[in-house]
């Protein structure tokens, strides 16, 4: 079977990353099998400890462990520091290195479609989870310093404001404040679980206040078009979805185990025909 990498999380039934990371180690003729790890939060400590102890040489972590793996890992690199999570672990000389790809990659697939340069624009993040941990600290680190937060739990919202180490003039805001003031922003980034499969005619919030010329973006790709996406293109709002940040952030993370770079498109391609939608992401 050759090395062996793979994801952890709870669920993992509905990704994807099996289907893109074992086509890559075929297109590039590498010897690797990728395997998706149904992972419970109180089994946490004993299945890295297993990961480790089988060998496997990385995965991929997802919710709700991206920050709850920390303390499991040996070392973290600069961008797992920088997002406070971690999405990506390396297995080298029997040591677990911690990375996060979710910020560069979510940035990356965003800067494709949005003009404007990101610094000048008004941004706001629903969730306070390990993902919306790594685009803020992102974000933030490339400069861009108008970003507010909001989530259901609004202290959760305060402390990743206050743990942001770089400047920033955000502030924190229940989901009822959002949607009040939700005019006032350019791009709104759901970072949430809520609208995943199978629960996808959930939302967080409603549209219904923001500006015409406003990007939504649900990092959600699983179903592509979540009931928000649905909602924001119903407005003629520009709808960003979460191919392009999972696409990418695999695409850092099969580069990282393996020094090949694998191919975007064909990773994109893959996620787009599997789930039935198109080429717009």
């Amino acid at each position: 079977m050759g090395n062996l990498y793979g994801l952890i999380g709870c669920p993992v039934e509905h990704s994807m990353s099996p289907n893109i990371h074992n086509d890559a180690f075929k297109d590039q003729e590498l010897d690797g099998y990728y395997h998706a790890f149904h992972v419970e939060p109180d089994c946490l400590t004993e299945s890295v400890h297993a990961l480790k102890t089988l060998g496997v040489r990385g995965f991929n972590v997802t919710i709700p462990h991206k920050i709850s793996i920390i303390p499991h890992l040996d070392e973290l690199d600069e961008t797992a520091k920088i997002a406070g999570a971690v999405n990506t672990v390396v297995h080298k000389d029997g040591r677990l290195i911690g990375y996060n790809t979710d910020g560069n990659g979510y940035v990356t697939s965003l800067k494709e479609m949005v003009k404007r340069p990101l610094t000048e624009q008004k941004i706001l993040i629903i969730g306070a989870g390990g993902a919306a941990r790594g685009i803020y600290f992102t974000l933030t680190h490339q400069g861009c310093q108008h970003i507010d937060l909001c989530n259901r739990t609004v202290a959760k919202a305060e402390e990743l404001v206050h743990a942001c180490p770089f400047p920033n003039t955000s502030t924190s805001l229940s989901l009822i404040q959002a949607e009040e003031q939700l005019g006032s922003y350019d791009i709104i980034i759901q970072t949430t679980a809520v609208g995943l499969h199978p629960n996808s005619n959930l939302k967080p919030l409603s549209l219904k206040n923001a500006r015409s010329t406003a990007v939504v973006s649900d990092i959600i790709y699983n179903p592509i078009y979540t009931a928000l996406l649905q909602e924001a293109e119903n407005l003629g709002l520009t709808v960003h979805t979460g191919v392009g940040m999972f696409v990418h952030q695999a695409a850092l993370a099969f580069e990282l185990w393996t020094k090949q770079k694998p191919s975007v498109d064909k990773m994109t391609t893959i996620v787009m025909d599997k789930l039935g939608g198109t080429t717009r992401c």
